[in-house]
């Protein structure tokens, strides 16, 4: 649906232009969820904003819907552009329209007939759960309506494309969640494949299917949520998992590890694994029948158990002592079964 290639983009200014965009490919699959995060200055914005030419690359090919956006003109361009709709952090919303005439403009300007109006229009807003708010301004809703009228409007002319530039970073958490259910929903109930720029790993955590990590104007890392979440490959992205799951422990974990390894007999050995695992893996009891067959003492000193999506994910801090060979096969034994193992006994931080 969406393909990028060799995407760079420079905005001019005093002295050397700004390379906010730096060789950028990217395929995002019709009817996918796709989340892009970073921190701020990554250039995430800037690389939504080149899928509908908002932002025109300064080398590099757009394609959507098998159409290169690059090479048409102005008007083949607009045109195009209706089939991809964009959804704002602040609403974008104008204040002297009702909120049926702010969903009802992209379609006025369409051409469309009163009468076609009215009926996309009420039809929507009922989608978004706005149908008794049509005659009311938007200094008259709150917040998350706002970003409700936003939504409708960018869906008024069918796009197969829905672009959100940050759309819930505005809003209170429990109005982040419904807004993201309702995404969500549309996503379901539409088919249309939408892109979802955040700096918050519980947004991508909620909605998107994959995820692409920018950092300095590049994709750094990208896949599965649940791929990328639990086996992340740069520091920035464990950085970003952070605000889910801790990625540093503890500093009372790490005394209380190094009180016990200082009072091992003679031929035992500690070792502090950092278990991190998802999906099935979360099920099964893999490590209880380790400790039993290989007849070592494992302490649970801390973890967290979450879900994505309706699949299991976490991770633990387990403290395993006995025999030397024993741990090892231990470790040996929870890598084997698919459980992600770092052992960090003697380097926790994994910054």
């Amino acid at each position: 649906m969406i393909e990028l290639s060799g995407i760079h983009l420079h905005y001019p200014g005093q002295g050397d232009a700004l390379h906010a965009l730096r060789g950028i490919d990217l395929t995002i699959g019709a009817g996918e969820v796709f989340g892009i995060i970073g921190k701020s200055g990554a250039g995430k914005s800037s690389l939504v904003r080149t899928i509908n030419l908002l932002n025109r690359p300064t080398e590099g090919q757009v394609r959507v819907a098998g159409v290169d956006l690059t090479a048409l003109d102005t008007a083949g361009l607009r045109a195009a552009r209706r089939e991809i709709g964009m959804v704002f952090q602040h609403f974008n919303l104008l204040a002297a329209r009702t909120v049926y005439g702010n969903v009802a403009l992209p379609l006025e300007l369409q051409g469309e007939s009163p009468a076609a109006i009215r009926q996309r229009v009420m039809a929507l807003l009922e989608l978004v759960g706005l149908d008794g708010l049509a005659e009311r301004y938007p200094a008259q809703i709150s917040g998350g309506q706002k970003q409700r009228v936003g939504i409708a409007r960018a869906l008024a002319c069918h796009p197969k494309v829905l672009l959100s530039d940050e759309a819930t970073s505005s809003l209170d958490p429990e109005t982040t969640r419904a807004i993201l259910a309702l995404l969500q929903r549309i996503n379901r109930e539409l088919g249309l494949t939408i892109v979802l720029i955040t700096h918050q790993m519980q947004v991508i955590r909620q909605i998107a299917q994959r995820v692409a990590v920018m950092e300095a104007g590049r994709i750094v890392e990208q896949g599965a949520v649940l791929e990328v979440f639990t086996r992340p490959r740069q520091a920035i992205t464990c950085s970003l998992i952070e605000e889910i799951l801790p990625q540093r422990l503890p500093e009372s974990v790490l005394a209380h590890v190094a009180a016990r390894r200082a009072v091992l007999p003679p031929g035992n050995e500690g070792r502090l694994l950092r278990l991190t695992y998802a999906g099935e893996q979360a099920e099964q009891p893999v490590l209880s029948q380790l400790i039993r067959k290989h007849g070592v003492d494992a302490n649970i000193l801390h973890g967290q158990i979450d879900e994505i999506q309706g699949q299991a994910f976490g991770a633990l801090a387990v403290y395993v002592s006995g025999p030397a060979p024993a741990v090892r096969a231990v470790a040996a034994g929870l890598t084997d079964a698919g459980v992600q193992v770092r052992d960090v006994t003697d380097a926790p931080d994994p910054a």
